[in-house]
C-alpha cells in the first residue's frame, strides 16, 4: 500500500519494518570477529518485535549472505554497520568538541543512549511515535539495561509539533546540539516534510550545533530503481515478510539535505556509501553493489558555524 500524509505503522509494518531490519543488521554485524560495530541491545529489540525473519538474522540462525543474495541487496550488514559506524563517530567527535546535547530524530530502535560512552552532562532526547518509544523503554528494561546519558523521549509524530514538545522535555535551543536524522530523510517523509523538518532544526541549533544525516531516496523512480525495488520486494516474500519498498517511500523530488543546509549557512561535508565503508575498514563495494540504494543515498555532516 502506498504512503499517504497520515499513516501509521509499527516496528512489524510498513517503514517500521526497516527499522526492525536494519538493527537485524547490526546484530548480525556484532557478531563479527571484528565487529565494525558493537549493539548488544540490537538483538533483544529484534526479537521483541517478533519478525521471523529478522530475529534469525539477529541471532545468526540465518546466513547474511543468503538472504543479501535472495532479497537483492549485497552487503546488507556491512552497509548498515558502516552507517552506524559513521554516525557513532559524529557523535563521539561531538561529544570531545564539547557538545553535551544530542537529538535524535526517529529514533526508531536506535540504542546509542544505551551503548555509547557519553561525556559526563550529556543530556540525550529521542524523538519518535509514543508507541515506538515505549515499546523500545520496556523492552530494554527488561533485559536491565540503562541509559549512559541522561536520556528524555519524546513521543511524537514527526508531522505533528515535534519542537515545542522538544522543549518541553527541557531541550535548551542556545545550547548547541549534535542532531542525528538517520535512516528518516530518505524518501520515508513526504518531500515537503523534510523540509520542515530541516526548517525546524535550524532555528533550535545554537552556534557550533552540529548535525548528521543520511539522504536521498531508497527507493527511486527511475525505471532501473523500480525494477530492482520490486525484486527486493519478491525477495523478503521469499523470505516470509511482506514488505513493498517502492510503496516505502513517497514519490516526488526530494531533499538534497547538504544544499538545504548549506544555503542556510551551515558548513557541510558530504560522503558516498563507499566514504562509509573505507572509514569502517570494510572492503570496498563492488561495481555490482554500487547499485541502488547504494547509488541513491548520500551522507551529510554539518555545523553552524
Amino acid at each position: 500500500m502506498a504512503r499517504t500524509e497520515g499513516d501509521t505503522w509499527d516496528l512489524a509494518s510498513s517503514v517500521g519494518a526497516t527499522a526492525t531490519m536494519v538493527a537485524a543488521a547490526r546484530a548480525a554485524a556484532t557478531k563479527h570477529p571484528q565487529p565494525v560495530v558493537t549493539d548488544e541491545f540490537a538483538e533483544p529489540l529484534v526479537r521483541a518485535v517478533g519478525l521471523d525473519v529478522f530475529t534469525k538474522l539477529a541471532s545468526g540462525e540465518l546466513d547474511s549472505d543468503e538472504i543479501e543474495t535472495d532479497v537483492g541487496f549485497p552487503r546488507m550488514v556491512d552497509t548498515f554497520a558502516a552507517r552506524a559506524r559513521f554516525f557513532d563517530d559524529y557523535l563521539a567527535a561531538a561529544g570531545i568538541a564539547g557538545l553535551r546535547q544530542v537529538v535524535i530524530v526517529a529514533s526508531g530502535l536506535d540504542a546509542r543512549a544505551y551503548r555509547m560512552p557519553w561525556p559526563a552532562g550529556t543530556t540525550v532526547y529521542e524523538i519518535d511515535q509514543p508507541e515506538v518509544i515505549a515499546f523500545k523503554t520496556a523492552t530494554l528494561a527488561e533485559v536491565g539495561a540503562a541509559p549512559t546519558a541522561e536520556l528524555r523521549t519524546v513521543g511524537i509524530d514527526l508531522r505533528e509539533d515535534w519542537p515545542a514538545a522538544l522543549q518541553e522535555a527541557g531541550f535548551d535551543p542556545a545550547q548547541p546540539t549534535a542532531w542525528l536524522a538517520e535512516g528518516v530523510l530518505i524518501g520515508f517523509l513526504p518531500p515537503e516534510a523534510e523540509v520542515r523538518l530541516l526548517d525546524s532544526i535550524i532555528p533550535l541549533s545554537g552556534e557550533g550545533s552540529r548535525l548528521a544525516a543520511d539522504y536521498g531516496m531508497v527507493a527511486g523512480m527511475s525505471q532501473q530503481s523500480q525494477e530492482h525495488a520490486r525484486l527486493m520486494t519478491e525477495g523478503w516474500r521469499r523470505q516470509g515478510l511482506e514488505m513493498d519498498i517502492a510503496a516505502l517511500t513517497y514519490p516526488g523530488e526530494h531533499t538534497d539535505v547538504a544544499a538545504h543546509l548549506h544555503a542556510n549557512g551551515w558548513e557541510t561535508t558530504t560522503f558516498q556509501l563507499t566514504d562509509l565503508f573505507t572509514a569502517a575498514g570494510l572492503p570496498q563495494l563492488g561495481e555490482a553493489e554500487q547499485q541502488a540504494p547504494a547509488a541513491t543515498i548520500h551522507f551529510v555532516r554539518a555545523v553552524r558555524p
